[in-house]
């Protein structure tokens, strides 16, 4: 047996055999359908009448590995999920790997078979990628980057443009926040917490899609990765040129999130999520929506969190527990790097 075998070598990314056998026997293995089995340098994708939704996003998570996933399936839910949220049905993914010189190939194929899994259960396929290796020391074990497809009817081109927000409406959240960003940083720093987090990392777009099909209400939506909820929000609120109130007693927080937010001083509006689709609603809607939320296994502690209002245009007040109101800014800073 050769002593590099099971290892990442720089003769995996010089396009000569070594990778041929990479792509054939891992990637073209796990991600096989009729598009990438033509392996042409450009996949041919069928067109559609509607409009196509496109995004990109890099992943460079460390750890690689974490409770509830990995760099792999995150690379699909991310990509996959930003598309839903603008109203698209995610079809199409390629996927780059920027591999490190000495890398497990065992490892990669997990991360690879992740991805693959993941992928079916969202119903959207990898048509296209690229492998390249970089020395030992150049690159930190493995970065992933994706590209991502959909078609969107007419009906759901305004989803992501928060437009027509008025106040009295609604936000809702399909469940607790705070998970994905407590997770990892618990697998980094490998904290002895007698409660494991677990990331909500989850692909959204069959519950995504659940909503938009049954339900008119919809104003907006956002899923909100790093900078949190607190984040999306302000964002919002500035765009829309309204204030928004948030309710502390209707915010779902997991007890392992909350108690490791106490210790480490932490904001949980403020900690990254990968599972998570923030929607604002007509309040006629919101009670129809979080039914439809409350029914899919990813919606089960949905929550109506909080309000637009006309007061303190720009702004995000928190109502408290104990009635007392502070506002919560934007994310400033990187307390918790490398989240995705």
């Amino acid at each position: 047996m050769n002593k590099h075998e099971g290892k990442i070598l720089l003769s995996h990314g010089n396009g000569g055999r070594m990778m041929h056998d990479l792509i054939e026997n891992l990637f073209l293995k796990h991600f096989e359908n009729t598009i990438i089995n033509e392996q042409y340098d450009s996949a041919i994708l069928p067109a559609h009448a509607d409009e196509i939704a496109f995004t990109t996003d890099s992943f460079v998570i460390d750890p690689l590995f974490f409770p509830g996933g990995n760099i792999g399936k995150l690379a699909v839910c991310g990509t996959v999920n930003d598309l839903a949220v603008s109203g698209a049905v995610p079809q199409y993914i390629s996927v780059s790997f920027i591999l490190e010189e000495g890398f497990s190939m065992l490892e990669l194929e997990e991360i690879v078979k992740s991805m693959a899994k993941e992928a079916r259960y969202a119903q959207v396929a990898v048509v296209t990628g690229d492998t390249k290796v970089v020395n030992k020391g150049k690159c930190d074990k493995l970065f992933i980057n994706t590209s991502g497809i959909g078609r969107v009817g007419k009906k759901d081109q305004l989803v992501g443009k928060a437009q027509k927000i008025n106040p009295g409406d609604v936000i809702i959240i399909n469940g607790t926040i705070g998970d994905h960003g407590m997770a990892v940083m618990s697998a980094r720093e490998s904290f002895n917490f007698k409660t494991q987090v677990v990331s909500d990392c989850a692909s959204l777009n069959h519950l995504i899609r659940n909503i938009l099909d049954q339900s008119p209400g919809v104003k907006f939506m956002r899923d909100p990765t790093r900078g949190g909820v607190a984040t999306v929000l302000n964002e919002l609120s500035v765009k829309i040129n309204r204030g928004i109130e948030i309710s502390e007693q209707e915010l779902p927080v997991s007890k392992g999130v909350r108690a490791m937010c106490e210790i480490l001083g932490f904001e949980p509006l403020h900690i990254a999520n990968e599972g998570k689709a923030l929607v604002v609603s007509t309040v006629d809607e919101s009670e129809s929506i979080l039914r439809i939320m409350k029914d899919h296994p990813l919606g089960r502690n949905s929550a109506i969190i909080g309000t637009v209002v006309n007061d303190h245009p720009g702004k995000v007040v928190l109502k408290t527990v104990t009635g007392g109101r502070r506002i919560i800014d934007s994310l400033t800073g990187d307390p918790l790097p490398r989240i995705c």
